[in-house]
């Protein structure tokens, strides 16, 4: 094992869990082993919430713009160890080296929006009535957790850690378990940066952890980000146990392309959406809605889809479970009639032989009832339905339940509008296959892409990440009142 039997991070040190339970890691890149890392229980958990609890009274009283210094440091550290953490996400993750620096690169730019907080939360003031004023401030919640899934080991644990922490709160984070170690290492980081011990802590395990940070006590918010069916079972679990949650789960992306749509930008645009991350990635294009006749650019997406080489330019899926899975999506289509145009199955990379890959796959001719159609597959697939209108699109697009993004190609103004104003997702690009917003917007999706009020980036974060403290005041006894004092 490169990295031998990790630890839970609590208060500042490396502490060994109480559980039994274990769990291998290995590179989806080439299969080699990682590293090993607990299964924590509830007695683990305990531990970190309570020094979580020992540090929060001094990390929150400590002014904000003293706690956005440790983020100006953490930037710096990140630019400085680009390389490092680059390889380091595209080793367990297997993304290629390209996707893997673009994930360190979003990192900074949510660390470098976490500076910002202090010109945002400076509270309001306002006299009401003569002599009286109504003030109202932000005040941290207390001890957070965020859960974070595979796809993004350092994007994702950083869409949480820089506004949670910066706006006073400590936190437990949970990694996925396949992908542990960039945690660690930005925790090492932070620590570097002046974060106080305690402030962050980090707990590894798998649903029996994930349980346990929904039913503990001392937790006050749970952020989510992985699959829809587990996301509907935190948001439940948690708020049954009366915390604030936000849970974002899974998505089944609709492109729709018009017949005027630029051939060459959209077959590029709409091959790198489907295959970034190996499609897995919850913004990635899955679902391509062809309206009219628009062979010529389905002919131009084959072409771009075979420049997308496996091992190259096209990153591992994360296992074995994973590509088999993939796999017999692509299978099922193929066997209910759909045509499959580039077909990603069976792939080996030449000395990777043990990595976990699936080449570029076109289907054409989904129908909407196909599993294909329907399902989130994350992987690099994408399924292509033809239709005669847009509002035959737009009635697909409607009725799939999730509703994270939705685009639409297109060189008409008026229909790009028309589409957008009308699509069932929370996300909308025009000409852009991933329409992910940009620092100060925040990532959020609609319908059973997302449960929970607000969101956990941007500036909208600030609501979920702090509670409201209103003060009245009233000192000069001589002032005329009325009725509003």
């Amino acid at each position: 094992m490169k990295y031998g039997k990790l630890s839970n991070y609590i208060n500042g040190k490396n502490v060994a869990s109480t559980s039994q339970r274990s769990l291998a890691i290995n590179s989806p890149l080439d299969g080699n082993s990682l590293a090993e890392i607990p299964l924590s229980n509830y007695s683990d958990l305990d531990v970190a919430v309570k020094a979580a609890q020992d540090a929060f009274p001094a990390w929150s009283n400590t002014p904000i713009k003293e706690r956005v210094q440790v983020f100006f440091k953490y930037k710096y550290l990140l630019e400085k160890h680009m390389d490092e953490l680059t390889k380091l996400v595209s080793e367990e993750n297997g993304k290629t080296y390209g996707e893997a620096k673009a994930e360190i690169e979003k990192s900074i730019e949510l660390t470098e929006f976490a500076t910002s907080l202090p010109q945002l939360v400076q509270g309001e003031l306002l006299e009401v009535s003569k002599g009286v004023e109504c003030r109202i401030e932000k005040h941290a919640i207390g001890v957070v957790a965020s859960i974070v899934p595979f796809n993004f080991p350092s994007m994702v644990p950083n869409w949480t850690i820089p506004n949670a922490i910066a706006l006073g709160n400590c936190m437990i984070l949970k990694p996925s378990e396949m992908v542990p170690i960039s945690s660690l290492r930005l925790v090492e980081l932070l620590k570097e940066a002046g974060l106080p011990d305690g402030v962050l802590n980090i707990v590894h395990g798998d649903k029996e952890i994930v349980e346990a940070i929904c039913d503990h006590p001392g937790i006050e918010a749970v952020s989510f980000v992985g699959s829809t069916k587990v996301a509907q079972i935190v948001y439940q679990r948690a708020t049954h146990n009366l915390k604030r949650c936000v849970a974002l789960g899974g998505a089944k992306n609709h492109l729709i392309v018009l017949p005027d749509a630029n051939p060459q930008m959209t077959a590029s645009n709409v091959a790198a959406s489907m295959s970034g991350c190996a499609g897995q990635r919850c913004m990635a294009a899955s679902a391509m809605v062809a309206v009219g006749e628009v062979d010529h650019i389905i002919e131009k997406l084959v072409e771009e889809s075979k420049k997308i080489v496996p091992g190259d330019n096209l990153g591992a899926v994360i296992t074995k479970a994973a590509k088999e899975r993939i796999e017999r999506y692509i299978s099922q289509a193929e066997a209910d009639g759909a045509k499959i145009l580039l077909d990603g199955r069976n792939c080996v990379v030449a000395g990777k032989e043990n990595g976990t890959y699936v080449g570029p796959t076109v289907i054409d001719y989904v129908t909407p009832e196909m599993s294909v159609a329907r399902e989130e597959i994350f992987g690099p697939v994408i399924s292509i339905m033809r239709v005669h209108t847009v509002d035959d699109a737009l009635d697909i697009e409607n009725k799939n339940p999730y509703g994270n993004a939705a685009s639409v190609f297109t060189q008409s103004g008026g229909a790009a509008k028309y589409i957008a104003d009308r699509a069932s997702a929370g996300m909308i690009g025009v000409n852009i296959g991933v329409p992910v917003p940009r620092e100060p917007f925040s990532f959020g999706g609609w319908n059973d892409s997302k449960f929970g009020v607000g969101d956990i980036t941007g500036k909208s974060s600030i609501e979920f990440w702090t509670k409201p403290k209103k003060t009245t005041i009233k000192w000069d006894a001589q002032a005329k009142t009325n009725w509003m004092s």
